[in-house]
């Protein structure tokens, strides 16, 4: 794969592809691709076997927390696919950072319409602080600190854990598809009735889950 530009310290560039929730393939200005990591943030991954609860705190290193990580994994893919995967955005590196991390990838900031992309992901829970040095490790520690202290995401495990045992029991319950065959939450009699369709179903092709939060129709009893 080519690289991009080695010298400058700021592009502005197209995501061509989404790995992952923390890193994206880009497209420079000179035509050359090169793989880019979000700097200061670290998303669950997307292989089960490769999850490791120990670096999430509050996460046990359970079948639930295995599991509950690589569900948000999945949602940080997804999210970043659907904000990122073919815009145009504009990438800086840190000169307080590393230039490029330990796989060659060059470690940046990303900012969609002039907004943090990295920080993003932080204020809404999708990833973790990442312990390395970087000048804006303050404000990126602030926003995991409140997205934990807030429940927010990923940090939100109890909950969902909570949530997830009141479906396997109440899963034999759901109503049959309408016609169409799309559920909308006016279809359940319970909460549990739509999060055991959501979590059935890949990518909430119902759209059961409005704030993208892992929880469906939460007007519901």
């Amino acid at each position: 794969m080519a690289r991009g530009p080695a010298e400058g310290r700021e592009w502005t560039v197209t995501i061509i592809r989404v790995v992952d929730g923390d890193t994206v393939e880009a497209r420079f200005p000179n035509g050359e691709i090169d793989t880019l990591r979000l700097l200061g943030v670290d998303t669950p991954e997307t292989s089960y076997n490769s999850v490791s609860p120990d670096e999430f705190e509050g996460i046990p290193d359970t079948t639930a927390g295995r599991d509950h990580l690589y569900n948000w994994g999945e949602r940080a893919s997804s999210f970043a696919t659907s904000e990122l995967e073919g815009e145009t955005v504009k990438i800086e590196v840190d000169p307080a950072a590393d230039r490029r991390g330990s796989f060659g990838r060059l470690l940046v900031y990303l900012y969609v319409d002039g907004e943090n992309f990295n920080k993003q992901l932080l204020d809404d829970g999708y990833a973790r602080l990442y312990e390395s040095s970087f000048s804006k490790r303050t404000s990126f520690g602030n926003s995991e600190a409140l997205a934990q202290a807030t429940n927010t995401g990923l940090w939100d495990f109890e909950r969902a854990t909570a949530i997830a045992t009141s479906t396997e029991s109440d899963a034999s319950d759901i109503p049959p598809p309408p016609p169409d065959g799309d559920y909308d939450c006016s279809h359940f009699d319970t909460q549990a009735q739509a999060q055991a369709v959501l979590e059935r179903t890949a990518g909430d092709p119902h759209r059961l889950d409005g704030d993208d939060d892992g929880v469906a129709c939460e007007s519901l009893p």
